[in-house]
């Protein structure tokens, strides 16, 4: 109940305990800003002119958080005020975060032409990272003095703004960098292994989860501008801003039947995936949507949508995990940060809160942790089956009444220790027999009675003995003892130490006591001599012990061939 309890608490208080972190690092300046912004909005589309000379001014409107965010693609102005003086010393750069395919115009105090600056296309500066765009400040900012940017914006993306120093700039840069290259060169591999996971074990799940990872390769680099270390490709795909959103309808998708695969939901929880399938169909819609209407619900709606699906997921992965089902843990594990940190990007993109700066690293970064996860899943459904098939193998290969070999396992070891014999040029015999009238004590006392004397026959015969040694029931009560390294006068001790092992003393089986012995036969293999030739003289040898009157040994010496004359 304990565990029922930790699993239900996590559910509900990881997503509240990422969004009041966000809500938190919202509220703080970017680190190494030099001065406190001041970001206001206009909302009217008045000429450059009218804007940049200061008529416009009493029409900007402070806005809370100071990010710059727009809903329309229609181009918005806003102004960037500072509460003091930035030296031109510190060398200040004006840093939009995060802009995704914002476009962005800056007017610069005292210029009369603007500064373009975007992630990708002729706009771009490549002389800083895809962390932002960079507008450098040389003649630095008064107090109380406004940048005027004219932002174009064709999906939603919250941009942050500071003013840093050039120095800070680049440190960030590098460390933007690295963080990328790992994230998404993690995403890359964990791709690779799904895909060759998917070849080995041909589980078509794996293959969905790696063309899901490749979908959020391809999303992270055209939306973030990383696509633009490949200047074929950002000449290509980059500058068009429909392509980010179709990777997300194809990791939506993607995502969607790997996890209901994983957790089988059709099977276990069919309502459940009825509707997390309505779910990502209606996303899909919304989302190509926004390409026909600039309506600012319409990208809403469609993320609220995406969110249910994946509360549904994980109230099916809750439920899974109450059920002890091991495949529902991993999926718990995976999902749940993954799904707090999409509430509060889904809420920044809606316009509800301010997202942390570490955002646009943690998603990708969840997602490299899902991944690994799910390869960890995999890895333990591989030892499950693993256990699976080697049981299989062992039930296969030992017979279940008597414990021996089954018939298929002691043809093998037969096979391959006549093979050994030529090749090493060693001896080998084997001792051939059954249980004398076991036929009368099936008649008399049914099948019950005669399983259990086959079983003690068995188990005394098997303690008699050596390691190396293998017993096989061949059929019926027929038994085959393959005596590897042993020559025929050693092989005739052993069948006689057999059948002293069952004569010995009365079988007590339900309250009846039985006299029980064996005939056996005994032959060693010959030069040149195949298994089914030695097992034909075997057969003879035990049933000329039955004809000799039973409970006794015999033994064939190998057949030599004569010499040619000279």
């Amino acid at each position: 109940m304990s565990g029922r309890l930790a699993v239900l608490m996590l559910f509900f208080l990881l997503p509240g305990l990422v969004m009041a972190m966000a809500g938190q690092a919202a509220s703080a300046p970017p680190p190494g800003t030099l001065a406190q912004l001041t970001v206001s909005r206009l909302d009217p589309e008045p000429a450059p002119v009218a804007v940049v000379d200061g008529a416009s001014d009493a029409g900007f409107a402070p806005v809370a958080g100071g990010i710059i965010h727009e809903f329309t693609p229609r181009p918005r102005w806003w102004r960037i005020t500072a509460d003091r003086w930035v030296s031109a010393t510190d060398q200040p750069q004006l840093v939009l975060h995060s802009p995704g395919h914002n476009t962005v115009e800056a007017w610069l105090p005292g210029s009369s032409a603007p500064i373009t600056r975007a992630l990708l296309g002729p706009d771009a500066d490549h002389g800083f990272s895809s962390r932002g765009l960079v507008i450098p400040l040389p003649s630095g900012l008064a107090a109380g003095e406004s940048i005027y940017l004219r932002v174009q914006s064709p999906v939603s993306t919250p941009m942050a703004v500071s003013i840093e120093s050039l120095y800070e700039v680049h440190r960030a840069d590098l460390a933007h960098v690295a963080w990328r290259a790992v994230l998404l060169g993690g995403l890359g591999l964990m791709a690779l292994l799904a895909l060759g996971f998917w070849i080995g074990i041909g589980e078509r799940g794996y293959a969905y989860l790696s063309l899901g990872m490749l979908a959020q390769v391809g999303f992270f680099a055209t939306h973030s501008g990383d696509i633009r270390m490949v200047p074929a490709l950002a000449e290509q795909l980059g500058a068009d801003w429909r392509l980010p959103r179709l990777f997300v309808v194809a990791i939506a998708i993607l995502s969607v039947v790997f996890l209901t695969r994983y957790l089988n939901m059709r099977a276990r929880q069919p309502a459940l995936w009825k509707m997390v399938s309505v779910c990502v169909a209606l996303f899909a819609i919304f989302t190509v949507s926004t390409w026909l209407s600039e309506a600012e619900w319409v990208p809403v709606v469609g993320n609220l949508i995406l969110l249910l699906g994946a509360v549904l997921i994980m109230v099916a992965a809750v439920h899974g995990c109450l059920q002890r089902r091991r495949s529902a843990y991993f999926v718990l594990v995976a999902w749940l940060p993954m799904m707090a940190l999409l509430i509060v990007r889904v809420g920044e993109t809606s316009g509800l809160w301010s997202g942390p700066p570490w955002l646009m690293h943690a998603l990708p970064g969840t997602l490299v942790l899902a991944g690994l996860v799910f390869m960890i899943g995999l890895s333990d459904t591989l030892q499950q089956l693993r256990r699976d098939r080697d049981r299989a193998s062992r039930l296969a290969s030992v017979d279940v009444l008597t414990g021996s070999m089954s018939r298929p396992a002691i043809q093998n070891r037969l096979q391959a220790c006549v093979e050994e014999s030529h090749r090493r040029r060693i001896p080998m015999s084997v001792v051939f027999f059954d249980i004398d009238r076991f036929k009368r004590i099936n008649d008399e006392y049914g099948h019950g009675i005669g399983d259990s004397c086959l079983k003690i026959i068995a188990l005394r015969t098997r303690n008699r003995l050596r390691t190396y040694d293998s017993l096989g029931r061949w059929g019926g009560d027929e038994l085959l003892v393959v005596l590897p390294d042993t020559h025929l006068e050693e092989a005739m001790g052993v069948a006689e130490n057999l059948r002293s092992a069952v004569n010995c003393r009365p079988l007590s089986i339900d309250g009846h006591l039985f006299d029980a012995s064996l005939s056996l036969g005994v032959a060693e293999l010959a030069e040149g001599e195949t298994a089914a030739q030695l097992l034909d003289r075997v057969d003879a040898a035990l049933y000329a012990s039955k004809a000799a009157g039973r409970d006794r040994v015999t033994g064939r010496v190998p057949v030599v061939a004569a010499a040619e004359p000279a």
